[in-house]
Protein backbone atom coordinates (compact mmCIF):
# COMPACT_ATOMS: atom_id res chain seq x y z
CA UNK A 1 0.00 0.00 0.00
CA UNK A 2 2.76 2.33 0.96
CA UNK A 3 4.98 1.77 -3.02
CA UNK A 4 1.37 2.83 -4.48
CA UNK A 5 1.08 5.47 -2.50
CA UNK A 6 5.03 7.02 -3.13
CA UNK A 7 4.27 5.96 -6.92
CA UNK A 8 0.83 8.12 -6.90
CA UNK A 9 2.59 10.74 -4.98
CA UNK A 10 5.64 10.34 -7.49
CA UNK A 11 3.40 10.98 -10.49
CA UNK A 12 1.88 13.71 -9.39
CA UNK A 13 4.71 15.56 -8.58
CA UNK A 14 6.24 15.12 -12.03
CA UNK A 15 2.82 15.90 -13.82
CA UNK A 16 3.24 18.98 -11.99
CA UNK A 17 7.06 19.82 -12.91
CA UNK A 18 6.23 19.04 -16.74
CA UNK A 19 3.07 21.41 -16.56
CA UNK A 20 4.84 24.30 -15.10
CA UNK A 21 7.85 23.92 -17.39
CA UNK A 22 5.43 23.63 -20.30
CA UNK A 23 3.62 26.84 -19.50
CA UNK A 24 6.90 29.03 -18.96
CA UNK A 25 8.22 27.39 -22.17
CA UNK A 26 4.80 29.03 -23.65
CA UNK A 27 5.12 32.18 -21.67
CA UNK A 28 8.87 33.18 -22.55
CA UNK A 29 9.03 36.13 -24.79
CA UNK A 30 12.76 36.07 -25.58
CA UNK A 31 15.77 38.25 -24.24
CA UNK A 32 15.74 41.53 -23.24
CA UNK A 33 16.37 43.45 -26.87
CA UNK A 34 14.01 40.77 -28.83
CA UNK A 35 11.23 43.73 -28.68
CA UNK A 36 14.09 46.41 -29.48
CA UNK A 37 15.81 44.29 -32.89
CA UNK A 38 14.52 44.01 -36.12
CA UNK A 39 14.70 40.04 -37.31
CA UNK A 40 17.02 40.36 -40.43
CA UNK A 41 20.26 39.04 -41.33
CA UNK A 42 21.67 42.49 -40.97
CA UNK A 43 23.72 44.37 -37.39
CA UNK A 44 22.76 47.33 -36.08
CA UNK A 45 25.81 49.57 -37.01
CA UNK A 46 24.43 48.18 -41.39
CA UNK A 47 20.85 49.19 -39.54
CA UNK A 48 19.41 52.73 -40.18
CA UNK A 49 17.11 54.00 -37.51
CA UNK A 50 13.56 56.08 -37.44
CA UNK A 51 12.64 58.65 -34.58
CA UNK A 52 10.28 56.88 -32.09
CA UNK A 53 6.78 57.84 -32.72
CA UNK A 54 4.53 57.20 -29.97
CA UNK A 55 1.06 55.59 -30.17
CA UNK A 56 -0.93 58.15 -28.24
CA UNK A 57 0.20 61.43 -27.22
CA UNK A 58 3.75 62.72 -27.32
CA UNK A 59 5.14 59.95 -25.10
CA UNK A 60 4.90 56.65 -24.23
CA UNK A 61 5.04 52.94 -26.28
CA UNK A 62 5.82 53.59 -29.99
CA UNK A 63 7.04 51.98 -32.78
CA UNK A 64 10.38 52.91 -35.27
CA UNK A 65 11.41 52.07 -38.50
CA UNK A 66 14.62 50.01 -39.08
CA UNK A 67 15.97 50.30 -42.80
CA UNK A 68 18.37 47.34 -43.16
CA UNK A 69 19.29 46.84 -47.01
CA UNK A 70 15.72 46.59 -48.82
CA UNK A 71 13.72 45.58 -45.59
CA UNK A 72 11.80 47.84 -43.23
CA UNK A 73 10.86 46.30 -39.79
CA UNK A 74 8.55 48.30 -37.44
CA UNK A 75 10.42 48.04 -33.94
CA UNK A 76 8.54 48.74 -30.63
CA UNK A 77 10.55 51.87 -28.63
CA UNK A 78 9.31 53.90 -25.82
CA UNK A 79 9.38 57.67 -25.48
CA UNK A 80 9.89 58.81 -21.51
CA UNK A 81 7.11 60.74 -20.41
CA UNK A 82 9.35 63.80 -18.66
CA UNK A 83 11.89 66.18 -19.90
CA UNK A 84 14.19 63.42 -21.18
CA UNK A 85 11.95 62.85 -24.82
CA UNK A 86 14.45 65.25 -26.96
CA UNK A 87 17.28 63.26 -26.26
CA UNK A 88 15.92 59.95 -25.15
CA UNK A 89 17.89 58.24 -27.80
CA UNK A 90 21.21 59.92 -26.17
CA UNK A 91 23.12 58.75 -23.29
CA UNK A 92 24.42 61.75 -21.32
CA UNK A 93 26.38 61.95 -18.30
CA UNK A 94 25.13 64.79 -16.25
CA UNK A 95 26.51 67.35 -13.34
CA UNK A 96 24.47 68.08 -10.46
CA UNK A 97 21.42 70.60 -10.19
CA UNK A 98 21.99 74.15 -9.96
CA UNK A 99 20.83 76.93 -7.73
CA UNK A 100 17.06 77.93 -8.54
CA UNK A 101 16.85 80.91 -10.75
CA UNK A 102 14.24 83.66 -9.48
CA UNK A 103 13.07 85.02 -12.50
CA UNK A 104 12.37 81.63 -14.50
CA UNK A 105 11.76 79.51 -10.95
CA UNK A 106 13.70 76.65 -12.71
CA UNK A 107 17.00 75.20 -12.46
CA UNK A 108 19.15 73.91 -14.73
CA UNK A 109 22.21 70.78 -15.57
CA UNK A 110 24.54 70.41 -18.47
CA UNK A 111 25.47 66.54 -19.33
CA UNK A 112 28.03 65.47 -22.07
CA UNK A 113 27.26 62.56 -24.27
CA UNK A 114 28.02 59.21 -23.25
CA UNK A 115 26.55 56.82 -25.72
CA UNK A 116 23.77 56.60 -29.26
CA UNK A 117 21.31 54.81 -29.27
CA UNK A 118 20.18 53.73 -32.95
CA UNK A 119 22.41 55.88 -34.75
CA UNK A 120 20.94 58.76 -33.44
CA UNK A 121 21.95 62.17 -33.93
CA UNK A 122 23.28 63.61 -30.64
CA UNK A 123 24.78 66.69 -28.83
CA UNK A 124 27.97 66.61 -27.88
CA UNK A 125 26.63 68.23 -24.65
CA UNK A 126 23.30 69.17 -23.69
CA UNK A 127 21.26 71.59 -21.03
CA UNK A 128 18.37 70.42 -19.74
CA UNK A 129 15.99 72.65 -16.88
CA UNK A 130 13.22 71.81 -14.57
CA UNK A 131 11.09 73.44 -12.36
CA UNK A 132 12.08 74.39 -9.12
CA UNK A 133 10.63 72.98 -6.13
CA UNK A 134 8.91 74.68 -3.72
CA UNK A 135 10.62 76.25 -0.38
CA UNK A 136 7.64 75.83 1.60
CA UNK A 137 8.00 71.86 2.31
CA UNK A 138 6.12 70.45 5.49
CA UNK A 139 8.64 68.55 7.70
CA UNK A 140 7.61 65.18 8.46
CA UNK A 141 6.94 65.28 12.74
CA UNK A 142 7.14 62.27 14.70
CA UNK A 143 4.12 61.64 16.85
Amino acid sequence: MRSLFSVTLLLVLVLTLTTEASKRAKNHKGGKHDKSRPASECSTTETQYGKCVPEHGDCGDGLRDATCKDRTDKIHCKIPCNWKKDISDCKYKFGPWGSCDATTNTKSRSGTLKRVLFNAECQTTVKVSKPCSPKGRKSQTKG
